[in-house]
């Protein structure tokens, strides 16, 4: 069979696919059942396996062979000046085709999978600005007698005196709990590798994500120490398989701050905290300015200095690069496309009517 032939079936094959993608994701008990707790476990345990210990990130250099590949195609048919559309178009269907069956079976598939609330036994109702109000002020208390616990000052910024590669091993026994707690995310061979990316993707604005082709959770190995633990429960949420971004938070949120380690306590909480009070700022600015007096003083320099290392790395690129996330993200049914990741307050609200923070 020759090459334009495979391509142009390869084409035919990735609308298949697409079509395919539309019908199960009307059965997420489906999918939940037989692909996330069936076949994908059975996957990331193999590339886990796999890839877990190689010290560097698989995915990043498998990505740089990418790009050199795509430019050095690009180049030779500039060169030879050599330009069929109709061989070209199914050339790229076809590599897409690929990638998308690749993308879908090692991972993809979880983001049409049953959502958290319903796995776990509780409502997802949208919630009045006074549940709001009332679950962020219970957070403030419970996120400055956990900063008290560690600073014994109410003016200092937490220290972890960890290294970040400390950290993560730590994860990987918080994860252990969290399993013991909740069941229904069992997962074995937890690796979170700091990606070889980790400037680029600073400049970028992310902080971290999961390679689906190798199955390895990338953290952004410059980003400020205490939100680093929430970060690492975050992108291992999406290597148990949970793929929406709230629920990556949610679920990050349940292992960090359900640990024995006050550290990952505190920045499960100041994660929940944060999300909290731009949504209060975005709905009531006083309201928010009135929540941010009963803040210790030392929470408030560690938020100030987050978003002055995050602001230090701005530049033009990072809405083109936000732009074309968000709308990957819309493409996978998560229709509020970066602004998911804020649906985690949401989610937050329900589960603690009947949880104590």
């Amino acid at each position: 069979m020759n090459s334009e032939k495979t391509y142009k079936i390869l084409t035919i094959l990735l609308v298949m696919q697409w079509a395919f993608l539309r019908i199960i994701a009307q059965f997420p008990e489906k999918i939940e059942r037989y692909y996330s707790n069936g076949l994908y476990s059975y996957i990331s345990k193999f590339l886990n396996l796999l890839f877990r210990w190689i010290p560097f990130s698989v995915g990043d250099i498998l990505y740089t062979i990418l790009v050199i590949v795509i430019l050095k195609n690009i180049f030779t048919t500039i060169k030879n000046k050599k330009f069929n559309l109709k061989n070209t178009l199914f050339k790229i269907g076809g590599f897409i085709s690929v990638l998308f069956f690749l993308f879908h079976l090692n991972w993809g598939l979880n983001y049409f999978r049953q959502p958290v609330y319903k796995t776990l036994n509780f409502e997802r109702e949208k919630y009045a600005t006074n549940e709001l109000v009332d679950f962020t002020e219970k957070l403030i208390v419970k996120i400055n007698q956990v900063h008290l616990s560690i600073t014994k000052n109410d003016t200092l910024v937490v220290e972890n005196t960890l290294a970040k590669n400390q950290i993560k091993e730590i994860s990987y026994i918080v994860y252990e709990k969290f399993q013991q707690n909740y069941p229904q995310y069992s997962h074995e061979n937890f690796k979170a590798k700091h990606s070889l990316f980790s400037l680029p993707l600073t400049y970028m604005g992310f902080a971290g994500y999961l390679n689906p082709i190798t199955n390895e959770a990338q953290v952004n190995s410059l980003i400020p120490k205490n939100t680093y633990p929430m970060v690492v429960c975050h992108e291992l949420a999406h290597q148990v398989g949970i793929a929406s971004e709230s629920e990556a938070n949610f679920i990050g949120y349940l292992a960090s701050t359900n640990a024995n380690d006050i550290y990952f306590n505190y920045s499960g909480y100041l994660m929940a905290l944060r999300f909290c009070l731009y949504e209060i700022y975005q709905k009531n600015p006083e309201k928010f300015e009135l929540l941010k007096i009963e803040l210790n003083k030392g929470i408030i320099k560690d938020i100030q200095q987050s978003e002055a290392f995050w602001e230090s790395y701005q530049n033009w690129s990072e809405k083109y690069f936000k732009t074309f996330y968000d709308t990957f993200l819309k493409a996978n049914k998560q229709l509020d496309g970066l602004k998911s990741y804020n649906k985690v307050v949401v989610l937050l609200i329900n589960y603690h009517k009947h949880k104590e923070v």
